[in-house]
């Protein structure tokens, strides 16, 4: 099949930062899928050029390639709806909305543009409402395993380790961890030590005998709100007000990692609790299971075991693509 894939190729459309989650995952899958991909870098045309030029390339790079599906990643406000409109008229489109259950307003905005689009959310089919023309189609995250894969050398040199964005909330609980004499390596963008490429992050995945997965959202803990003025004024400001399933949980499961996570609608429909995966409640509990798995050796690497072999068996992105492109009527093209 002919894909037109329109996404930045490197992370937020800045080249000086790694390859984009787009490039890694959608782009080398399709690839390995043997799909004839064409790759088509809308930030770094807005960049060299403008948003009008850019557009103008992308009606004219449909029009040479004829794909038989264009496959987009939205950002902000880069693409016009008229040029979606036209893109449409060739061939059948699918978007991709990864932040559907906060970004409410832009997502049902550009829905009605396209043939197809995505969400992680299990209901949001029921969250469209009735002007879009477009077929919602549940696309979570999920895991390149060509990437993410299990280092059964890898020595565990890290307790804990969380791999992500700054974010007060998150450095106000790993803060509290290490208070309580948890050792836990953090890292990422603005944390102390930095950012890491990827493939230094699927070591650390693989080095880790407990990797957190930390909300970004807004907390109202009570104690967290009155640790400073930062983290009531973020709460309050904040946009994300729902959890979302993300990728760092395929990532992590497709390296065989064990993963203490927060709760998110959804999780369960992809890993069994306490057998294939390990949620907290709230910091307190965080901290409780941190320390018992950290005892119990056996069981932390059983559960890492159950949910390695769940994610293949189910949660890879050659497995997500397959699916939809048949919903899509395209599994034969």
């Amino acid at each position: 099949m002919k894909i037109l894939l329109c996404c930045m190729m490197h992370a937020y459309g800045d080249p000086k930062r790694e390859k984009s989650y787009e490039y890694f995952n959608f782009w080398h899958t399709l690839v390995e899928m043997g799909h004839e991909v064409e790759v088509f870098d809308y930030m770094e045309l807005v960049r060299k050029n403008d948003k009008e030029t850019m557009n103008l390339a992308l009606r004219k790079k449909a029009e040479d390639f004829r794909p038989d599906l264009a496959i987009f990643s939205l950002y902000t406000d880069q693409f016009y709806e008229k040029t979606i409109d036209y893109i449409r008229k060739i061939t059948k489109t699918f978007c991709f909305f990864h932040d559907d259950t906060w970004r409410v307003e832009y997502s049902h905005h550009w829905a009605k543009y396209f043939d197809f689009f995505s969400s992680p959310d299990p209901h949001a089919r029921l969250k469209y409402d009735q002007s879009t023309s477009g077929t919602c189609l549940h696309f979570p995250f999920g895991c390149n395993e060509s990437l993410f894969k299990r280092d059964p050398d890898a020595k565990k040199e890290y307790d804990v380790s969380f791999v992500g964005t700054w974010h007060p909330w998150r450095a106000w609980l790993i803060e509290r961890l290490r208070k309580a004499g948890v050792k836990v390596y953090a890292a990422g963008f603005r944390w102390k030590a930095g950012e890491v490429s990827q493939s230094d992050m699927i070591d650390i995945f693989n080095r880790s005998r407990i990797n957190l997965n930390l909300s970004n959202s807004a907390s109202w803990d009570l104690r967290y709100l009155t640790s400073s003025p930062m983290a009531f004024a973020n709460s309050v400001r904040s946009h994300k007000i729902g959890e979302q399933l993300k990728a760092r949980l395929f990532e992590v499961a497709g390296c065989g990692g064990f993963q203490l996570s927060y709760f998110v609608e959804g999780l369960p429909n992809c890993y069994e609790i306490d057998k294939e995966i390990v949620i907290y409640s709230d910091p307190d509990d965080l901290l409780n299971k941190v320390r018992f798995y950290l005892e119990y050796n056996d069981l932390r690497n059983s559960i890492a075991e159950a949910g390695y072999r769940r994610t293949l068996r189910e949660h890879t992105y050659k497995q997500r693509f397959e699916k939809a492109f048949q919903q899509m009527g395209l599994a034969n093209a």
